[in-house]
């Protein structure tokens, strides 16, 4: 019996675990219409937010939203031109270098390795190269693809400075001869060149 008098004759379920009862209780009315009221309300919303209804998809909203975080990212360099010069400066500013890491490792490890090893793609990490045979190759490659669309072309998913920033990381692998069950694959190029130090500020008279 139950310890308060009033629900011993309450509804309960067939069943019982360790000789706990439940009772058979039907749901609140309030919480049945809200469920009814979140269904009938949910094509409602589909279709206003997610068919640009509003004016905007969550689509369009995101695209915006990633813009707007490119342009304060890239605020401080501007536009980045893919030649030797700057790819060779920017495989020297470790926190540009972090961006092209992280760029990378968002779109390429599938294909080129976690650490640039290879898999798919080619061994990153070694002097052989069957597409680049100078630093500025890398981000054509990856602007147009190669190998008859094995490496897609990235011009059209990436902003140009990410393709710069990429390049310089990826430039950055070279030398690091990550064992590969690849192998080698290309011939071997000559080094990337040096690092053009500023030239020091003249003091004012």
């Amino acid at each position: 019996m139950s310890q308060v008098p009033e629900y011993d004759n309450a509804p309960k379920t067939d069943h019982a675990y360790d000789g706990i009862e439940e009772f058979d209780n039907p749901l609140p009315g309030w919480w049945k219409w809200l469920f009814i009221s979140s269904i009938v309300f949910s094509p409602f919303y589909f279709l206003y937010y997610h068919n640009g209804v509003s004016g905007r998809s969550v689509e369009d909203l995101y695209g915006v939203a990633l813009a707007e975080n490119t342009r304060l990212q890239f605020e401080e360099i501007g536009d980045l031109t893919p030649d030797e010069a700057t790819l060779v400066a920017y495989m020297e500013k470790p926190n540009w270098v972090r961006v092209g890491q992280s760029v990378f490792k968002a779109n390429c490890i599938s294909c080129h390795g976690r650490e640039g090893e290879g898999q798919v793609g080619p061994n990153l990490t070694d002097d052989y190269f069957k597409n680049i045979k100078q630093i500025e190759d890398i981000a054509k490659v990856i602007n147009n693809g190669a190998g008859g669309g094995a490496m897609p072309k990235w011009a059209d998913r990436l902003h140009p400075n990410e393709v710069v920033l990429v390049s310089a990381y990826v430039a950055t692998l070279r030398g690091k001869n990550i064992e590969s069950s690849r192998g080698p694959e290309g011939k071997t190029i000559p080094p990337w060149p040096e690092p053009v130090e500023a030239a020091p500020e003249t003091p004012e008279e």
